[in-house]
């Protein structure tokens, strides 16, 4: 107000709040998200239904499928989940124990906020509480293991998909997982990278997860391209094209005047040549396989079926660099360039039928550096779940073969860190030390919410898994038993995780709560309304 004047800064129809309203609302929105994700936690957690605008169904308790999956409205919430989204990226594993961490830290930072502490400060002592649970992870808890020691590779396959709805096969997929993770491992310099992404997965309903397979080779979503064609070509010599065998059109407008009968058959005849020049070439260089990337002329496939041929098109373009990976061909663009050097090599490329469909499995490569993952299930449900329990194992084995460093699963980790930083919290002093005793307290939540996910009273567990990290004979590696909610040791149930998931959760979870804590002023525009005469004029309703 100047002399009673009100001056307007803010556009009409503006949202505006201020101090300690606009955190409330955040830390509630946050934590309505948290406590969503916090019962799909744990090899009990209980799965999720959700029906999008089109009635599809998901059933999952991926913490990263179902943020993804439900349309998020308020902007805090929103960055939880890309909190999951990167965990996901990073780690494939460990997506729920961050947004159930975040969610407790804003919870207990509420708590402290209300005895006005300010929020800088707790910003200030949750930092202070991550850097030193980091230091802890890797001097103390971290595991070191050899990246070939495949039996600590299946045990981190196996927590990983623990807590998914294949629990039944796990051990099954486990094997699989790591098989085809340590086909891609490749040394680079003098670290091992091993890059998921050279690992299709094909999914294909009928059948029982069982008959999940790993292919040494590539499988293709294809059938051949022409019924004459052989069903199997032994010692496969394959040709990698990623330009068309059809007769290209001109880039510029032409046309073309016949005054003869004659000369229609002489340019058809030529059109003819053509498609046998490409099939000769083909021949010459040896290839007895073809997979294209764009289009054959039907033409074309008449004439390579003749020579005996196997050849598929529209191949994806992704694909075709895994073949070349799997098979060490190279892809070449044009026909006329195409040397018996360039061929990709596997022992066999054969047509097989999968349940409804007919696909291109190219095996018996010498030594591919690409692999295909055929997952089977009763119902298209059960294969998308399967393979979104494989994609977290796969990231999970890759982590370990990376970086070659475990800690024990089952809330061991994260109640060791709670009990060690509480003894940290006096060295930091000052208000801040309020704030790293709540973020080791936030830390228990995950104990608490596995317990609590395998129907056990929390309260006695979390007090029996306190005891346990403390004292004379503390031993760090004791979590929490889900088959009969006691204490136990985690190394000896074989409930291992990479440290890479756990010291990205807490990273992430804690940048998430401090970002949402350092929110004082939220200022929401209108939302846009469409221009009149396209579609409701009305306008919408404010954003919030």
């Amino acid at each position: 107000m100047l002399q009673g004047t009100p001056i307007l800064v803010l556009k009409e129809g503006t949202e505006r709040e201020r101090g300690r309203g606009a955190t409330t609302n955040n830390i509630a929105a946050a934590r309505a998200i948290a406590d969503a994700v916090r019962t799909t936690l744990g090899p009990r957690g209980m799965d999720k239904m959700l029906v999008d605008s089109m009635g599809d169904i998901t059933i999952t308790n991926d913490g990263v499928t179902i943020l993804k999956e439900v349309d998020v409205e308020h902007p805090a919430a929103k960055m939880l989940v890309e909190v999951a989204k990167t965990q996901d990226q990073q780690c494939g594993d460990g997506t729920t124990t961050a947004v159930v961490i975040a969610g407790e830290l804003l919870k207990r930072a509420e708590y402290l906020l209300e005895q006005n502490i300010h929020p800088t400060v707790i910003t200030r002592g949750f930092q202070l509480g991550a850097d030193e649970a980091r230091r802890i992870l890797e001097k103390e808890i971290g595991t070191q293991v050899k990246s070939t020691d495949e039996q600590v590779l299946i045990d981190c396959a196996t927590t990983a998909m623990g807590s998914k709805g294949v629990f039944g096969s796990r051990d099954h997929l486990a094997k699989i997982a790591v098989k085809a993770v340590q086909k891609i491992a490749e040394k680079r310099g003098d670290r091992i990278v091993a890059d998921v992404d050279q690992i299709k997965i094909e999914k294909r309903h009928g059948g029982s997860i069982e008959d999940t397979e790993l292919i040494e080779g590539i499988v293709l979503d294809k059938e051949r391209g022409h019924p004459r064609m052989p069903t199997e070509v032994k010692n496969a010599k394959i040709a990698l094209l990623n330009s068309a065998l059809e007769i290209k059109k001109t880039e510029i407008e032409s046309k073309i005047n016949i005054k003869a009968p004659a000369q229609i058959q002489s340019f058809l005849d030529e059109e003819d040549k053509t498609f046998r020049r490409m099939v000769e070439a083909i021949k010459a260089a040896g290839a007895n396989v073809v997979v294209s990337q764009k289009g054959i002329d039907d033409v074309v496939f008449h004439y390579l079926a003749k020579e005996g041929i196997y050849a598929v098109k529209q191949v994806k373009e992704s694909d075709l660099q895994k073949l070349a990976r799997a098979t060490g061909g190279k892809i070449v663009t044009g026909v006329k360039d195409l040397t018996s050097a360039d061929l990709g090599r596997a022992a066999s490329v054969e047509e097989r039928k999968v349940g409804e469909d007919d696909m291109t499995f190219v095996t018996g490569c010498s030594n591919p550096r690409s692999v295909s993952i055929l997952v089977r299930g009763g119902t298209e449900h059960v294969t998308q779940e399967v393979e979104r329990s494989l994609q977290d194992a796969l990231k999970v084995v890759a982590s370990v073969i990376e970086d070659g460093v475990v800690c024990p699963g089952g809330g061991a980790t994260e109640i060791d860190l709670s009990v060690k930083l509480r003894k940290f919290a006096p060295s930091v002093g000052g208000r801040e030390q309020l704030a790293v005793e709540a973020f080791a307290q936030s830390l228990e939540a995950v104990p608490w919410a596995l317990a609590e996910n395998g129907g056990y009273d929390s309260i006695n567990t979390l007090i029996e898994l306190r005891g346990a990290h403390e004292g004379a004979n503390a031993n760090r590696n004791v979590g929490v038993n889900l088959a009969d909610g006691k204490a136990a040791d985690m190394w000896k149930l074989k409930v291992v995780e990479p440290l890479r998931v756990k010291r990205q959760a807490i990273s992430s979870a804690v940048e998430v709560a401090n970002m949402v804590l350092r929110i004082d002023d939220i200022i929401a525009a209108k939302k846009s309304t469409p221009p009149s005469g396209k579609g409701d004029s009305s306008g919408g309703g404010h954003d919030h």
